[in-house]
């Protein structure tokens, strides 16, 4: 067996796994690297150690120093691993849109965690970006890895992964599928594998649907790691140094149920427990390898483990939530029969109210609260406020809804001239309605309502499509 005398010599060398079960069928031979199997649970440990051996090399981290990274997560997992084995202070500013786990395991790992939102524009003083930047700035001896900007990070896989790739497949590989983030994976592990093959090896990048780098209008997604997020006030879309697009050949854009379901079906037929990327990069590899031959070979990298999901994805609960389950068994769609004895969904329920698709109107943050309410039917309970231009092409994101307003009771409050029509209407929000998923059962919704609230916001796919009422859900009860 092989003995190492450091943890930071296991990081590498990761097997690939061929899949028998999601890729029968299809004849074209699909590999999965899984890089989960690193030390640190990610592809992210190669990246972290090459930054920080090229760092001390390069005098930018001396003994003593302070490592600091915005990640949303597995990268600060690497850097807290490497970076306490060599003695150094990490501190880890980690996205808000990441899992809680991953925070426990990067305490775990003794790093320093600073949370902070990724929702705002880069150029806002509170994002992500900036709030460690100003660390670095305050602290004598900081580093920024900085690993979208930081050449070391593809160069990690120029080194390391491409050539795994073209050794473990005897340089028969064809295909290369993996999803981009940083871009470094890709790039580096592409550039590799076009090089070796006399640029016969096709580069395919797995990506959100709604992702920049594939064409998306930028709104918000659920898969964690990967895409590009454009928020509606960003000032300048910078992409990431990191990622060297000319290296990838095209996209394959998957939306968030494919990933997310793909991703449950990897650890219960393949025996492969990995994050919502991985799925998000299998379904996009299936996608590949349905188009070939058996002289052709497709290799996707699985880039991080699913314990670090196991409270989300891997949660029947959190997915009907967020309605990425159409019911309670996960199995059946939207305006199926009910079962004999089953309680009927709320995505059931709306199928049989007219008009339902019509009930969600929005109003921009900008708005002035007359405004707000100018038109709007007596019927409408309650409405969101969003950024201007959330709304886009792929439907409202639940996780862009900045807050709600009743417009009877702002309208009744204008009126008596208990509020001025000119004021901001993010100045009357009130309490945010509940969000229920379209899978989860009407019992299920009625309770989130609780004594407060006159509606709900349904969800499917983690958009909101309308609202569902008290009167409604009462009388699918009874």
């Amino acid at each position: 067996m092989t003995v190492y005398e450091s943890i930071l010599d296991a990081i590498g060398e990761t097997p690939l796994f061929r899949l028998t079960q999601l890729g029968r069928g299809i004849a074209t031979p699909l590999y999965a690297k899984a890089e989960f199997l690193n030390i640190g649970g990610s592809v992210k440990d190669r990246a972290a150690l090459s930054m920080v051996l090229q760092a001390e090399r390069d005098g930018l981290l001396r003994p003593g120093g302070t490592i600091v990274e915005a990640t949303s997560g597995n990268t600060g997992i690497g850097l807290a691993i490497i970076g306490r084995q060599r003695g150094y202070r990490v501190i880890v500013g980690v996205s808000d849109r990441s899992a809680r786990e991953k925070v426990d395991i990067l305490r775990a790992y003794g790093a320093e965690v600073v949370l902070a939102p990724t929702r705002l524009a880069k150029q806002h003083p509170d994002h992500l970006f900036s709030v460690v930047r100003r660390l670095v700035d305050e602290i004598p001896g900081a580093w920024l890895a900085n690993q979208y900007d930081n050449p070391a990070n593809p160069a990690a896989h120029l080194r390391t992964t491409g050539p795994e790739i073209w050794r473990q497949t005897g340089g028969r590989v064809t295909h290369f599928v993996a999803g981009v983030g940083t871009g470094g994976t890709i790039s580096g592990a592409g550039e590799f594998l076009r090089q070796a093959s006399g640029g016969t090896v096709t580069v395919v990048g797995a990506d959100p649907e709604t992702s920049v780098y594939s064409g998306g209008d930028g709104s918000a997604y659920y898969v964690e790691s990967i895409g590009h997020f454009l928020h509606p006030d960003t000032a300048e879309d910078v992409w990431p140094q990191s990622y060297h697009r000319e290296v990838v050949d095209r996209f394959e854009r998957i939306p968030d149920r494919e990933s997310l379901l793909t991703t449950r079906r990897l650890a219960r037929e393949e025996g492969l427990l990995a994050g919502p990327s991985s799925g998000a990069a299998v379904a996009a590899a299936l996608r590949v390898a349905r188009t070939l031959g058996p002289d052709d070979l497709v290799v996707v990298l699985l880039p991080d483990s699913g314990r670090s999901y196991l409270s989300t994805i891997f949660s029947d609960d959190w997915l009907r939530r967020w309605g990425f389950l159409d019911d309670p068994a996960g199995n059946a769609p939207d305006g199926a029969d009910v079962p004999d004895g089953a309680e009927p969904t709320v995505g059931q329920l709306l199928d049989r109210i007219p008009g339902w698709a019509d009930r969600l109107v929005t109003v921009s943050s900008r708005a002035s609260a007359g405004a707000a309410v100018d038109g709007l039917p007596g019927s409408v309970v309650a409405v969101p406020v969003v950024l201007p231009r959330a709304e886009r092409r792929h439907g409202l994101s639940a996780t862009e809804i900045l807050g709600w307003v009743e417009p009877a009771a702002l309208g009744a409050a204008i009126t008596a001239g208990r509020i001025p029509p000119d004021s901001p209407v993010l100045d009357h929000l009130v309490d945010p309605l509940p969000a229920v998923g379209g899978g989860q059962t009407i019992s299920e919704a009625r309770s989130a309502l609780g004594q407060r609230h006159a509606a709900a916001v349904v969800l499917r796919d983690g958009r909101a499509v309308s609202l569902v009422t008290r009167d409604e859900l009462d009388a699918a009860i009874r």
